[in-house]
C-alpha cells in the first residue's frame, strides 16, 4: 500500500473530510477525502447487504447472474469476508459459495482454514470440514472435525480443540494447555463459548474433566459459573468457593458465592451491582447459618447507593441521595472474616443516609448517621456519636462589591449511650459567618478575613453546673499573604523555571472558656502544611482554639517550562505564638510553646523513573524530629517498580514499608521485551511481587505479602503468601495459588485483588486495554 493510500485510509477512518492538495500545482482543485462506512469496525446490516462481491483468480468462467467458477488462486470479497481457495464456485441465486483446496476464510479478523467449505455468504450458513481456526478477540485457535455455521453469530464445532498457546516449529510440539470437547457452541453476539464433554489438559496431563463449561471469547461479561477457588486460611481452614456470575442486564449483574470452610461450615455470599440513568450502587449480603467455631449464625450486609431525582417545584435543581449502610452480626466479625470487603473489616461501621440539594449559591443537606461499634475486650474503644439527624446549609457568594461572603449553618442531634461516653447527649446549632476581601496580582496576594462562630446547645440532662443549655460566640480574624517570584534557571543541563513563594499567615481568636462544654465531634488537626495555615487547630465545631499567632513559611519549586510539571518542591513553615492557647480538648493541656515545631518537606520528580518525597516535623527544643516520613519510588519501565517508605512517630511507632513488582529474570541479564501495558514482558519470565510492613520497636512483621508470578505466554502461574495482623497477638495467614489460562479461565484462589490493593503501581500481566480491531488481522 502506498504512503498516499495509507494516509487516505487513516483520514477516512477518522470520519472527517479533508482536502489533499497537489504540491506545485496551486491551480488544481483540491481532492476531498470523505469517510467511508466500509472502514467502520462493525458494518451496519444495511451497509453489509449492499456491499458488492469481488471475484478474482487465474481463470474465471460462468453465466451472468447464475453461477461463476474460479480456478487457481481464487478469491472472493464481500464486506468483512474474504474467501480464498484453489477452486471456488459461487451460485448467485442462492448466494452460496463452495470452495475446495487450501480454503481460507477471514471474517472480520477471525480466520478458518481447511480443505472444503460450503457457505451461504450473507446468512453465513453452511459447514467447513476438517478446519483449523483462530479467533480475533482472544487470539485462541484450534482444530476440529467439522464446523457448522448456523448464522453469522452462531456456530457449532465438532470434536474440537481450543487453546491460546502459540504454535512452535516441530512435529512433536504440544500446547501447554488445551481444551478438548466433543462440541463447542460459539455465540459471537454474546462473545461466549459452551463446551460439552470437555477435558482441560495441562502439560499433557488431564487437569479437569468438565461435562459442560461456558467460557468467554472476549472481555465481555456473561452469566455462568466462575472457576472454583481454593485457599488455606489459618483461622477458617481450607476454603473452597464456587461463584456463579449472573449477567442480569447490560447495567445490572450479581454474583452468588457459596463457600465451604473446613473449620466453620458453609457461607453463602451474594453481591449485586446496578447502574441506572438516575441511580447506581452495589449491595452485598453474606450469611453463615452455623459457625462451628463460634456456635452461632453469622452475617454481614452492606449497601452503597447513589441517586438523584428531580423535584416538583419549578426552578429547583435535582436532589441527590446517598446511602452507605454497613452491619454485621457480632463484635468478632471483623476478626473472623478479615478477608471480606474492607467495609466489613473496620471496627466502626457507619450506616449513613444523606440528601443534598443545591441551587446557585445555596446548598443544603439532611443526614442520618448511625454507628455500629465492634468492641474488643482487650482494646475497647469509645463509640462515636450518632447524628439523628444532621441538617446543614451553606450560602456563599464571591465578589460582592469586592467581598467574598459565606454563611454555614449546622443543626445536629447527637445521640449515644451516656454510660459509654460519660457526657450528656445534645442538640447543637452552629453557625459560621465569614467575610473576606481578597487582593492579588500576578506575583502577590493578600486576604483579610473575619469569622464569627456562634453555637447553641440543648442537653438531655443538666451539666455539672446545672445548666440545660449553653451558648458560645467566638470571633476570628486572619490575614493571609504571599509573594510569588519566578526566574529561568538551569540545573544539571536542564532548563527549568524556579519559583520562590514566601507566605505569612496571621490569626487572632480571643479566648472564650469552653471547658464546661462536652465534645461531640472535635479533634486535633494533623500537623501538616495544610493545617499550619488554618485558623483553628481543631477539626469539628465543639472547640474553637484561642489564637494569637503568626505562621511564616516559604516554598520553592522547579517547574518544567514546557509542560508545567513540578520537578522539585521544597518547603518549610513554622508558627510563632504570641499568647498561650488555653482552649483544649477534654483532658488536654494548654499550649505554652511560643515557637511551634518546624514543618519541612520536599518532593523530587526529576525523571519519570525516580520520585522521592519527605516530610519532617522537627522540635527545636529537643532538637529531634517528632514525626518523619521518607518515601521513594523507582519504576524504570512497565512491570518494574520498587517503593519504600520510612515512617517515624516519636514514642509511638517506627515502621519500614517496602513494596515491589520486579522480573526475576533481570538477575541473569534477561531484560525481556517492551510489549506495552497489559501484555507482560515476554514468555518464560518470573516476577517477584510483595509488600512488607515491619515494626522496628517490636522487631516483627506487621503485615506482609510475598509471592511469585510466572508468565508462560498462554498461561500464568501465581503463588502468594499473605499475613495480616488483626490484634497485637493475633494474625491471619493465607496461601493463594492460581493458574490462569489466558483467554479462557482461571483455576485456584485469586490473589489479583490483594496484589492490586497492596502493591503501589502493580500491573496485571494480562489486562486487555482495548478490543482488537478487525483491521489488525486484515486480508
Amino acid at each position: 500500500m502506498s504512503a498516499l493510500m495509507h494516509a487516505t485510509l487513516l483520514v477516512c477512518a477518522a470520519g472527517g473530510a479533508w482536502p489533499v492538495l497537489a504540491q506545485g500545482t496551486p491551480d488544481v482543485a483540491p481532492v476531498w477525502l470523505r469517510s467511508s462506512r466500509l472502514l467502520e469496525e462493525k458494518l451496519p446490516e444495511a451497509t453489509r447487504r449492499e456491499t458488492p462481491i469481488f471475484l478474482s483468480g487465474e481463470r474465471i468462467t460462468g453465466r451472468p447472474d447464475l453461477e461463476t467458477s474460479v480456478d487457481g488462486q481464487a478469491e472472493l470479497r464481500k464486506g468483512t469476508t474474504v474467501l480464498r481457495a484453489d477452486r471456488l464456485e459461487y451460485y448467485q441465486p442462492e448466494d452460496r459459495a463452495r470452495a475446495r483446496g487450501h480454503v481460507r476464510i477471514n471474517r472480520a479478523g477471525t480466520v478458518y482454514e481447511g480443505p472444503a467449505l460450503d457457505l451461504r455468504l450473507e446468512a453465513f450458513e453452511g459447514f467447513f470440514t476438517e478446519p483449523s481456526y483462530r479467533f480475533l478477540k482472544n487470539d485462541a485457535y484450534g482444530t476440529a472435525e467439522r464446523i457448522d455455521f448456523v448464522d453469522d453469530k452462531h456456530a457449532t464445532i465438532r470434536n474440537a480443540t481450543f487453546t491460546t498457546c502459540q504454535r512452535r516449529p516441530g512435529p512433536s510440539w504440544l500446547p501447554d494447555w488445551v481444551l478438548r470437547a466433543t462440541s463447542i457452541k460459539l455465540d459471537t453476539d454474546q462473545d461466549t463459548g459452551v463446551a460439552d464433554g470437555a477435558v482441560l489438559s495441562f502439560k499433557g496431563m488431564p487437569l479437569l474433566p468438565i461435562p459442560a463449561i461456558s467460557f468467554p471469547l472476549s472481555e465481555k461479561r456473561k452469566s455462568g459459573f466462575l472457576p472454583p477457588t481454593l485457599s488455606v486460611d489459618s483461622i477458617s481452614g481450607v476454603e473452597l468457593t464456587t461463584p456463579y456470575y449472573w449477567n442480569i442486564a447490560p447495567n445490572r449483574d450479581a454474583t452468588i458465592t457459596p463457600t465451604v470452610m473446613s473449620k466453620r461450615g458453609l457461607q453463602l455470599g451474594s453481591s449485586m451491582r446496578y447502574l441506572e440513568s438516575t441511580y447506581n450502587g452495589e449491595a452485598r449480603l453474606d450469611v453463615m447459618p452455623s459457625d462451628q467455631l463460634r456456635s452461632r449464625s453469622r452475617w454481614g450486609a452492606a449497601l452503597d447507593h447513589k441517586s438523584s431525582f428531580e423535584t416538583a417545584y419549578a426552578g429547583m435543581g435535582p436532589v441527590g441521595m446517598s446511602l452507605n449502610l454497613n452491619r454485621v452480626s457480632d463484635d468478632n466479625y471483623w476478626r473472623d472474616f478479615s478477608n471480606s470487603s474492607s467495609s466489613l473489616t473496620q471496627r466502626l461501621l457507619a450506616s449513613d443516609a444523606k440528601f443534598d440539594w443545591g441551587q446557585g449559591d445555596f446548598t443544603t443537606s439532611a443526614r442520618v448517621l448511625k454507628w455500629q461499634t465492634l468492641q474488643d475486650v482487650t482494646a475497647p474503644i469509645v463509640p462515636p456519636y450518632d447524628r439523628m439527624p444532621q441538617l446543614t446549609a451553606r450560602y456563599a457568594r464571591n465578589n460582592v462589591l469586592g467581598l467574598d461572603l459565606a454563611l454555614d449553618a449546622d443543626y445536629t442531634d447527637f445521640q449515644a449511650t451516656r454510660t459509654l461516653t460519660g457526657q450528656p447527649n445534645a442538640r447543637r446549632t452552629y453557625m459560621l459567618t465569614q467575610v473576606a476581601r481578597p487582593w492579588g496580582g500576578a506575583g502577590w496576594f493578600i486576604t483579610p478575613r473575619a469569622q464569627l462562630h456562634t453555637t447553641h446547645y440543648d442537653f438531655d440532662v443538666p451539666l455539672t453546673n446545672g445548666a440545660n443549655s449553653a451558648d458560645r460566640a467566638v470571633p476570628t480574624y486572619s490575614l493571609d499573604s504571599g509573594l510569588i517570584f519566578e526566574r529561568d534557571a538551569s540545573y544539571f543541563g536542564r532548563n527549568l523555571r524556579q519559583t520562590l513563594e514566601p507566605r505569612a499567615f496571621y490569626v487572632y481568636t480571643p479566648y472564650r472558656n469552653q471547658s464546661f462544654l462536652p465534645n461531640y465531634d472535635s479533634g486535633t488537626k494533623d500537623f501538616n502544611f495544610a493545617s499550619i495555615y488554618s485558623e483553628n487547630a481543631f477539626g469539628g465545631n465543639d472547640r474553637i482554639a484561642d489564637n494569637n499567632l503568626l505562621t511564616l513559611g516559604v516554598t520553592s519549586r522547579l517547574l518544567d517550562p514546557g509542560s508545567g510539571a513540578e520537578v522539585m518542591r521544597l518547603g518549610i513553615a513554622q508558627r510563632l505564638r504570641f499568647k498561650d492557647q488555653n482552649v483544649t480538648l477534654p483532658g488536654g493541656t494548654p499550649v505554652l510553646d511560643r515557637i511551634s515545631d518546624v514543618m519541612a518537606g520536599g518532593a523530587i520528580n526529576w525523571t519519570r523513573e525516580w520520585s522521592l518525597d519527605s516530610t519532617v516535623q522537627y522540635n527545636p527544643k529537643t532538637q529531634r524530629s517528632v514525626r518523619s516520613t521518607v518515601g521513594g519510588r523507582y519504576s524504570p519501565s512497565d512491570y518494574r517498580v520498587i517503593s519504600a517508605a520510612y515512617r517515624l512517630q516519636r514514642d509511638q511507632s517506627e515502621q519500614i514499608d517496602i513494596g515491589w513488582q520486579w522480573p526475576i529474570n533481570d538477575l541473569w541479564g534477561d531484560r525481556g521485551q517492551n510489549l506495552g501495558e497489559g501484555r507482560g514482558q515476554g514468555e518464560g519470565r518470573w516476577y517477584s511481587v510483595g509488600r512488607m510492613n515491619y515494626s522496628m520497636p517490636d522487631r516483627k512483621m506487621v503485615d506482609a505479602i510475598f509471592g511469585f508470578e510466572y508468565d508462560a505466554g498462554c498461561w500464568l502461574g501465581r503463588v502468594v503468601l499473605e499475613r495480616t495482623q488483626l490484634t497485637g497477638a493475633v494474625s491471619n495467614q493465607r496461601i493463594l495459588f492460581q493458574l490462569e489460562f489466558v483467554g479462557f479461565s482461571r483455576v485456584g484462589s485469586n490473589p489479583l485483588r490483594t496484589l492490586r490493593e497492596n502493591i503501589p503501581r502493580y500491573q496485571y500481566l494480562r489486562d486487555q486495554i482495548g478490543t482488537p480491531s478487525r483491521f489488525s488481522n486484515y486480508d
